[in-house]
Order: C-alpha cells, then sequence, then structure tokens
C-alpha cells in the first residue's frame, strides 16, 4: 500500500488478492483481517496497481481477459470488488488472448493493461470520484506477446516488451487524452519479459 503497512500478492491459482500486514519491528509479515479479496472465480489474477490516491486498487484477470476494480478503505486495509471488464473489444472472441501487466498513469486518470495475443494495449479512463473504468480502445503492440510494458515517471512514454518477436517499442503517452502514438523507434531485445525505469541520482 502508498501508506506500506500492508503488502498485497496477486494468487492467479485461488483468484484472490491476498493481504499481508507490515511489521517492521519484528521484520515479518502476516495474513491481515480479512486475508483476501477476491475476483471472478476463474479469472485468475496476475498483476496488482494501485490508483495514486490510494483509493482505488486493480488487478488485471489473465486468465478472462479482464481487469477487476476495488475500492481501497486505507484505514482497514481491506479491499472491496466492485466492477470486472473486459480487456478486449466485443468482436475479439478472446480465444486466444491473456493478460500479462497492468499500470496506472501517474497522473491517475488512465489504465493500461497489455493483451498477448490481440496484441494490443487496452486503455481505460479512470472515474476519479469512483474509480470506475471505461474502456477507450487497443493500440497494437507492433509485435507478439506483449508480456510486459513499462511507463516513464513523468508519464509521457510508453515502452512495450513485445517477447515472443524479440522487440521493445516505443509509443508517446498523452497525459491529457490517454491515447497511445507510435514514436517511430523499435529496437530487437532476446524475449523481452520486464521493463523497468530506474531512478538515476548523482
Amino acid at each position: 500500500s502508498l501508506d506500506n503497512r500492508f503488502a498485497f500478492a496477486a494468487d492467479l491459482g485461488t483468484d484472490k488478492i491476498m493481504i499481508y500486514q507490515l511489521d517492521y519491528e519484528s521484520s515479518t509479515i502476516k495474513p491481515h483481517d480479512p486475508p483476501s479479496a477476491s475476483v471472478p472465480p476463474g479469472g485468475g489474477p496476475r498483476h496488482f496497481a494501485f490508483h495514486p490516491s490510494g483509493q482505488f486498487a486493480y488487478t488485471n484477470n489473465e486468465l478472462t481477459s479482464t481487469v477487476t476494480a476495488f475500492t481501497y478503505d486505507i484505514d482497514r486495509g481491506r479491499l472491496a470488488p466492485f466492477q470486472t471488464i473486459s480487456t478486449l473489444p466485443e468482436s475479439y472472441d478472446g480465444s486466444n488472448n491473456t493478460t500479462a501487466e497492468i499500470k496506472v498513469h501517474p497522473n491517475g486518470k488512465f489504465l493500461y493493461v497489455s493483451n498477448r495475443g490481440h496484441n494490443s494495449i487496452a486503455k481505460f479512463k479512470i472515474d476519479p470520484s469512483t474509480g470506475e473504468l471505461t474502456a477507450m480502445g487497443y493500440t497494437p503492440t507492433m509485435g507478439a506477446t506483449p508480456r510486459n510494458f513499462g511507463i516513464n515517471p513523468e508519464g509521457d512514454f510508453l515502452i512495450a516488451a513485445n517477447q515472443d518477436s524479440g522487440t521493445i517499442v516505443l509509443f508517446r503517452l498523452d497525459g491529457n487524452t490517454g491515447d497511445l502514438t507510435f514514436a517511430n523507434v523499435v529496437r530487437p531485445v532476446p524475449i523481452p519479459v520486464c521493463v523497468k525505469f530506474v531512478p538515476i541520482t548523482e
């Protein structure tokens, strides 16, 4: 959690987000009460992301190509699911698709999920008062199997890692509209599976 009081783990096998209390004095963690929050059966939560406000959180369900949104009780450390929405267009049957990564834009206005199979980044608008998601469309990653992507801290670029085509692709990200635009940069990288931005300190 943003206040470092709780840790959350997306457990694909149990369809739950596990919640743990952090005890810094004893350097231990223990299950919270309640110890978890559930997604729809068979969803398979993969990754988990907080909204910058700390009031909402999201998990991408790998097996059903959906996102589940939660409200978050900051004081009590509790998640309550309130929405599950598809990451795919209605015209796509989704039979060969799984989701991989999920990120909230630094400004809290948008959420992004990668689709492996459809080979796209799904884009969602976030309601600032409720946390509810509205689908905005899908940007092809110009490669196969986007297992991961990263958004730079300023929120104006997204790098997609296409695992099976061996490329990373740079997109410009408009923080006002949430749109992604190909930045004419493609680099060969053998089997890329994770993108991280690392701050440089002098």
